[in-house]
């Protein structure tokens, strides 16, 4: 299908459009998008076939036939999975910024000018929208309420990890760099979460945009939801073996969600088990534990049946059935999913810390934190004496580094530098003709007397003990690093912020500050690729020895 075609510089952004057998929906779609507030040679939309059976190309090109001031491209491949369609449609995208939604969603006018607002700020890299409905049977009622629910919890977040591709907006450069959505995922799940949670480990920022809204066909009965959270949950094992830190938390999942699956596993087994008493009588008891999961469940759902009644008396008396049942659905789905996914992580991802190693550290990094403050409250105490003897100023040096995922946390440390340091900084070096954005003086006149002997014992980072049991920093992981830097990374630099910063780490006992900061950047990569516990413990036994030899203490 070949179009008249604005020049790639005059487009803001390019529409793409994955559909499969989407005969009867494709044209809505369409109408949506060819009205918008941007001017139609703004943006052009890319609709990409994956492998429909049915008239879904046909009406395509009619309806780009009947349309010809759009600028539609109609793409076509053998069916392999929205995800894959996406990536298609990336790849031939001529804009800067790349837009996604669904075959079965209708835009809003204002969709493409709303999704492409955030980026303004040079600094977002992605953007989330929402879902409304028109329908208006009891279950799309609810699942728009779940939706509804979810972006209350993103509102007011100034950085998000979680985008679903229905309305989603990313840079096309970063999107292509760091591959797109995976095409394992060969049917519409949990793709979308999976690539946002990968940019977001390397601290790229993503926000939400509320007014960048699709009208969407949701689930319209108990089979069609049940199918959809049972494959969301089926996939979900992958990805949470991908990224066992999102077990966790992220900016979409509701805490209370994970509670209710397992509430619903307990009070199933129990049951399963209690009804083995009319076997054998002691285990009749086990009713006991089956009624304290239903009224702990109960009490788990309330919050939402509360926000239900507010919309609806009818809403609020299904909610607690389909509460029940989205647990079952996702936990289910869960549980198979781990069985078949069980033993070699399929595909070329492996997660940087498996889900058990991460328990293992952190219950370290929380010994070792406890440890070390007991050890080094008193020489802190010392140390604080001395530096206010010394020179006129604070105690402790605050500043904000980049840590795990980008999060952004304040470190603590004791000065060792006169209280005007960052304002003598511009008279000593011209950091736009830095080769490095990282530097280290040799003979920094800003450091006093005191402060030279705490940087050569290390004794001023001693607080960080502070940051580690908070779970801002590890005993053991890369440099925290400074906002400034971080903002200049190239994409493959961005790995470091996969895992926590440390207190200590393969640049302490490799040179220190004698690492230029290409070689200091390939250590803690190297350390993140290959990653072990025992590496940890290496780290840990050569800290030491470091410290008294002093290389690179500056």
């Amino acid at each position: 299908m070949t179009r008249r075609t604005a020049p790639a510089d005059q487009l803001l952004c390019s529409v793409v459009v994955p559909v499969y057998n989407g005969e009867t929906v494709i044209e809505r779609c369409l109408d949506a998008l060819g009205c918008q507030s941007v001017p139609g040679h703004r943006y052009e939309i890319i609709v990409v076939d994956d492998g429909s059976r049915d008239a879904t190309p046909a009406v395509v090109t009619a309806w780009a036939a009947c349309h010809p001031d759009a600028q539609v491209r109609l793409l076509r491949q053998q069916n392999a999975g929205p995800a894959a369609a996406r990536n298609h449609g990336a790849r031939e995208a001529r804009a800067p910024l790349v837009l996604f939604t669904d075959g079965d969603c209708a835009p809003t006018r204002t969709w493409v000018e709303a999704m492409a607002a955030p980026f303004i700020d040079d600094g977002v890299v992605g953007a989330k929208g929402t879902y409304v409905t028109e329908q208006r049977a009891l279950i799309p009622r609810f699942v728009q309420a779940e939706y509804e629910d979810r972006y209350d919890r993103m509102r007011g977040q100034p950085q998000i990890d979680f985008i679903d591709t229905y309305s989603a907006a990313y840079r096309r450069d970063i999107f292509l760099e760091n591959g797109g959505f995976d095409p394992i995922f060969t049917t519409a799940s949990v793709e979308d979460q999976e690539f946002s949670f990968r940019l977001a480990q390397k601290g790229y920022r993503l926000v939400f945009a509320p007014d960048a809204t699709v009208s969407h066909l949701h689930d319209s009965d108990l089979g069609e939801y049940f199918r959809r959270k049972y494959y969301i949950g089926f996939w979900k094992a992958l990805l949470i073996r991908w990224h066992p830190e999102r077990m966790v938390q992220d900016s979409h999942t509701p805490q209370v969600l994970k509670v209710q699956i397992v509430l619903l596993a307990a009070m199933l087994g129990l049951a399963a088990m209690a009804m083995l008493g009319v076997f054998w009588a002691p285990l009749g008891w086990l009713w006991i534990g089956v009624g304290a999961s239903v009224l702990a469940f109960a009490a788990t759902t309330a919050p939402f049946v509360a926000k239900l009644a507010h919309r609806s008396p009818g809403l609020a008396l299904a909610g607690f059935l389909m509460l029940v049942v989205r647990a079952l659905a996702l936990g289910s789905g869960y549980f198979v999913g781990t069985i078949h996914f069980a033993g070699t992580v399929p595909g070329a991802r492996q997660p940087v810390i498996p889900g058990w190693k991460r328990l293992i550290k952190r219950a370290v990094d929380v010994t070792g934190a406890l440890l070390g403050l007991a050890i080094s409250i008193p020489l802190v105490a010392m140390a604080a004496l001395a530096i206010k003897l010394d020179s006129p100023g604070p105690i402790f040096f605050w500043q904000v580094r980049v840590g795990e995922n980008g999060r952004k946390f304040r470190i603590a440390k004791l000065r060792t530098m006169v209280a005007d340091a960052e304002e003598q900084l511009p008279a000593l070096v011209d950091l736009q003709r830095l080769d490095e954005p990282a530097f280290k003086l040799p003979q920094d006149p800003r450091v006093t007397r005191v402060g030279r002997i705490l940087r050569r014992t290390s004794l001023d980072e001693a607080p960080q003990f502070y940051n580690v049991l908070r779970g801002d920093m590890s005993l053991v992981g890369p440099r925290p690093e400074e906002e400034r830097i971080v903002q200049l990374y190239q994409d493959h630099h961005r790995r470091r912020l996969a895992v926590k910063p440390g207190l200590t780490g393969p640049m302490q006992v490799s040179g220190r500050g004698d690492l230029s900061f290409a070689d200091r950047l390939q250590l803690e990569l190297d350390y993140i690729e290959h990653y072990s516990l025992w590496r940890d413990f290496a780290i840990l036994a050569r800290t030491l020895p470091a410290i008294i030899h002093g290389n690179g203490a500056r």
